[in-house]
């Protein structure tokens, strides 16, 4: 059983909600926990069940799978795109559609290329039999 990574992600929700512009009260309230509890997981007093981040990805428009990997929930896919997909979503020069948007570019070249294709991305028909062959 993993062990969640409770610091790192109470940190990480934070920079998020920060890049996001979102006040703790705002993130809270569009995610559907109280006020304390959101600021008890940013400071690593928490433990966030996998619905809780959920809602939390949701609200931030990040993909859950980013907050599950920094709870320790699931393991990265791969060094160099967890690090792509990171240096996106902390960028505060970009909204957050138009992270999301480079994201999903970003994947769906990683797709085409045949590396780590996400198991569950937005539009994905699951195709994987016409996947080029490397």
């Amino acid at each position: 059983m993993a062990s969640l990574n409770v610091g790192n992600l109470g940190e990480f929700l934070r920079e998020q909600r920060r890049n996001a512009q979102l006040s703790l009260r705002q993130l809270a309230d569009a995610a559907g926990v109280s006020n304390p509890y959101l600021s008890q997981i940013e400071r690593g007093l928490r433990k966030p069940s996998a619905d809780i981040l959920q809602q939390l990805a949701k609200a931030l428009r990040i993909s859950a799978e980013t907050l599950y990997v920094q709870a320790g929930i699931l393991d990265e896919r791969s060094p160099e795109a967890a690090g792509t997909r990171s240096v996106i979503l902390a960028d505060p020069s970009l909204d957050e559609r138009q992270k999301q948007v480079l994201i999903q570019i970003y994947e769906s070249f990683r797709k085409e290329n045949g590396l780590d294709a996400p198991e569950k991305a937005a539009g994905d028909d699951g195709d994987a039999e016409s996947a080029p062959q490397g």
